[in-house]
């Protein structure tokens, strides 16, 4: 019976018998095996987040992302079969171009984004260099695992698979719950290189240093501190780089800017051509507000759903405060619990003084109550009931977002809704993405709810559309302001009478409505933004 690859040694220099190995020289390599699927997942996942934060559209990011990486690690294990006569220098010198690549795969994207515009093209290669050197791994560690102690093929696929797979659960944790909150993106990135030059060169090298030539050791072993010079000195320049790269996103100053787990968050800060100050908020990229105009928005979200019952209030999203602050203007009001994934936000808008001054230190008032957490997660246990709904989620560009969106979260809402009460949903834009905003009346409809969809001018976005719903079905909502309402810049009834009015070219559109299994909205959203 003819031996395979597998079961002869590989005569990097003078290759030792496998019972010359000293005991747990297996286990060590293992783990190396294991930290350096820890980091194989991280790239992919650091690439996959980085396009959702930049790009939107998460599904195509992540499907293009895990596609070629995968398709590249077949053809990396291909590309890896005639180097396993040399598997420890082979594998080696793969590490040592894994950490370089991967180290600065964040980087590189962010500079392709922000100075050259070329941020798929640049992504779809990174991720086949990083597929491909991932992929030439595992031929190679099989031989060197087979040259310790030689096995039967399967125990020893089964041997390195579980270590690998349980490598990739450890990266896949570590991800958002250290390196994301310690280090950022970009540094973790960088980390994340260091460590897999350290597992994957110094170690095996270590492991057989024996047999393999001292030129060669030293040549790899000096290559591998090359790569960690380099990374070190990136994560040294690293927050000069991403300030500098990220100023090159925003026509305005930056005065604020942090990634966390959740979401970019950037704050802009200029004067207007009106003299006044022009502070800005983007998420991901994306503008949520203008401190020129917000006031526009915001009566446009707030008072017309309070134009009835409003003792208790829920606001689902809105984490600058801004909503809330027309919310507080009436003396009626006698809770209000706001619901924001991202403790940053929030953090933001108690202590940045920019925010303050726009919010009026809403967050203060003692009838606010503020909850961190997912709004789906949320509805399904909370527990009281309210007389009007302001959801004020950013546009629905990835899956994340677009269940917020679909026709079960209308469903859950429905449960916290008291009698006769008034639901707001800012809805986008009815002129750049009219399938996406009609997509969400319709499922709003499909859900039970009666709408009354309507449309502002709000110069920094441009036309914005909202939709008014009441639970229950029956005639389509009053467009109205209460009675008592305060005095407000912008809106009256005769504003609300023409916003309810759409010109031919806005008018509603036979579109699908959006559900979990099937979301429209999202679909939708990223189709019309593209385009745009």
């Amino acid at each position: 019976m003819s031996t395979t690859v597998l079961d002869r040694p590989a005569p990097d220099a003078a290759p030792r018998p496998p019972g010359a190995y000293a005991r747990g020289t297996r286990l060590l390599l293992l783990l190396a095996v294991f930290v350096c699927a820890a980091c194989g997942l991280v790239y992919e996942l650091a690439l996959t987040a980085l396009g959702s934060y930049l790009i939107g559209n998460s599904v195509m990011q992540t499907s293009v992302v895990i596609s070629v990486m995968v398709f590249a690690m077949g053809i990396g294990s291909l590309a890896a079969k005639p180097l396993q006569h040399r598997a420890v220098g082979a594998f080696a010198l793969v590490e040592i171009l894994l950490a370089l690549v991967g180290g600065l795969s964040v980087l590189v994207l962010y500079v392709a984004f922000a100075w050259l515009r070329l941020y798929m093209p640049a992504m779809v290669v990174v991720s086949f260099v990083v597929g491909l050197l991932v992929g030439a791994e595992i031929p190679l560690l099989m031989t060197l695992l087979q040259r310790i102690r030689r096995q039967e093929a399967g125990s020893a696929v089964a041997d390195m698979f579980a270590a690998d797979y349980v490598g990739a659960l450890v990266g896949g944790l570590c991800f958002p719950l250290l390196l994301l909150p310690a280090f950022g993106q970009l540094k973790g990135a960088l980390v994340v290189g260091a460590v897999n030059a350290v597992a994957g060169v110094v170690v095996v090298l270590w492991i057989f240093r024996r047999e393999t030539r001292p030129m060669v050791r030293r040549g790899l072993l000096a290559g591998a501190a090359g790569v960690l010079a380099i990374l070190a000195t990136v994560y040294v320049l690293a927050e000069d780089i991403e300030v500098t790269a990220r100023q090159q996103l925003y026509r305005d100053p930056i005065v604020h800017a942090e990634t966390t787990p959740y979401q970019d968050i950037v704050v802009t800060r200029s004067t207007a051509f009106t003299g006044e100050p022009d502070t800005r908020l983007f998420l991901n990229g994306d503008l949520q507000f203008s401190s020129v105009d917000e006031y526009r928005y915001h009566e446009a979200l707030v008072h017309p759903a309070l134009a009835g019952k409003r003792s208790s209030v829920l606001i689902l999203g809105g984490g600058d405060a801004l909503a809330l602050r027309e919310v507080l203007r009436y003396d009626d009001v006698d809770t209000v619990t706001l619901v924001d994934l991202d403790p940053a936000m929030t953090r933001l808008a108690r202590t940045f003084t920019p925010l303050l001054d726009l919010n009026d230190r809403a967050l203060a008032d003692p009838r606010v109550t503020v909850v961190h957490a997912d709004a789906f997660t949320w509805l399904r246990d909370a527990g009281r009931r309210y007389d009007a709904v302001l959801i004020d989620f950013p546009d629905p560009d990835t899956a994340a977002l677009a269940k917020l969106y679909s026709v079960e979260f209308y469903h859950l809402l429905g449960r916290v809704l008291a009698p006769d009460s008034r639901v707001m949903v800012q809805g986008g834009s009815p002129f750049f993405a009219p399938k996406s905003f009609w997509s969400i009346a319709a499922s709003l409809r499909e859900a039970g709810y009666a709408t009354t969809p309507y449309q502002v001018d709000v110069p920094s976005f441009g036309n914005w559309g909202f939709v008014l719903a009441t639970p229950g079905g029956g005639p389509p909502p009053a467009l109205r302001l209460a009675a008592g309402a305060p005095p407000l810049r912008f809106l009256d009834d005769d504003v609300l009478a023409a916003a309810a009015v759409f010109p031919v070219d806005r008018r509603p559109q036979d579109v699908r409505a959006s559900t979990l299994m099937d979301p429209a909205v999202l679909e939708y959203t990223a189709h019309e933004w593209e385009n745009y």
